[in-house]
Order: C-alpha cells, then structure tokens, then sequence
C-alpha cells in the first residue's frame, strides 16, 4: 500500500512539474513597425491552475480508492481466514453437517490421525485424515506433500473423507463392518481399532452427536 501510494505521489509531482513549465512560459509575436519582438499578455496561467487543481483532486481521488480498495482486501482476507480457522467445535459441525454413519468414529479418527490436531501433516497439509491424494475417484485435495494430500484448509479434508466414505463405506451397515474395513484397507497400524475405541469412551465422543 506505501509502494502505490509513493507512486501515484510521484506522478502526481510530475504533472504539477509539467504544469509549472506551461505557467512559466513567456509568449511573444514580432511587431513589424518597429521590428522586435514584444512579450503578450496571455490566459494561460489561470487556465493552468484550474487543470492543475482538477489533476491534484483527481490524484487525491484515485488514491483514497486504491487505499480503500486495498483496506477492503484486506478485511476480506481477515474473515475468510477467520472463517477457516480450526477448532474442534467447527470440526465437530462439520463432521455432524456431512451425516456421517458414525460420525464419533469419524471424530476419533481425526484425533488419531493428526495426534490430537497437532501433527505435521494436519498443520502443513490441513490433512485430518492421513489421506493420500485420490486416483480413482472425486477428491477435494490440491496435490501431494510430502507423501500425503494436501488442502486448501482444513474442511476440504473433511470433505474430502466424506467423499471417500460415500465411494468405499457406504454398504457398510455396522459398527463391527466399519471397524474392520478401516482395520483391513484405511489403517497400517495394528493397534489402529483399539486406539480408536479407547479415544471415543475416554473422550465420550458419542454424546458429541446427536
């Protein structure tokens, strides 16, 4: 915003210079009875002033503009980054929002994958999930990082789940037939299903959802 500023400044200089040129400017004509040249009177400089001062007014206008405009960027920038700001009670209603099977399982998962949303992955790559980036179907994430999907923020991982469960989960009609696909095709860890049981009674994560 200075840099923009110091320049319409500076173009603005210049034309107030170049306005000066104008107002300085001498005008003569040859008078032929006694053979010199004789200053005239001219109109200029009351005119050059009125342009002038509609260029100075110009200038200020474009200015507050641009500042205006850069302030209102600005402000936009500050709620949308608000708006995307993670906490759990978002992740939650998100969660809730995207009618989830079991969407406590779905909780705990996120808790498990992002050691407790402070993983380098989930700060990184706003991954909740451990996702990889999809090949074989319709996936929200914008690339691989480091070995793993990354996202725009932290919802579209989120989303990117639903997707995925709406793909591979959703014949699945227990708890038990949940448990074991995440224990057979989601999660390398042995020990996967047992953390995740543990995580949803100590954090008695089903009263989280209605």
């Amino acid at each position: 915003m200075c840099r923009n500023r110091q320049v319409s400044l500076h173009v603005l200089s210049m034309y107030i210079d170049i306005a000066k040129i104008f107002i300085d400017m001498k005008h003569y004509k040859f008078d032929h009875e006694n053979l010199t040249f004789v200053m005239i009177r001219h109109y200029t400089k009351p005119v050059i002033y009125f342009l002038l001062m509609i260029i100075f007014i110009m200038g200020i206008i474009i200015l507050s503009i641009k500042v205006e405009k850069r302030m209102i960027y600005t402000e936009m920038k500050i709620v949308i980054a608000e708006q995307d700001k993670f906490t759990k009670e978002k992740l939650i209603d998100s969660i809730d929002e995207l009618n989830f099977q079991w969407p406590y399982i779905v909780y705990a998962q996120a808790i498990l994958e992002s050691n407790h949303f402070q993983s380098k992955l989930f700060i990184e790559n706003n991954n909740l999930f451990g996702m990889t980036q999809a090949v074989q179907r319709i996936s929200t994430s914008k690339g691989t990082s480091n070995g793993y999907a990354y996202y725009s923020n932290w919802k579209e991982s989120v989303y990117d789940y639903a997707l995925y469960s709406a793909t591979y989960l959703s014949k699945l009609t227990t708890e038990d037939q949940y448990y074991s696909y995440l224990a057979q095709y989601y999660a390398s860890d042995v020990n996967y299903i047992t953390k995740l049981k543990n995580i949803i009674e100590e954090q008695d994560l089903k009263s989280k959802f209605n």
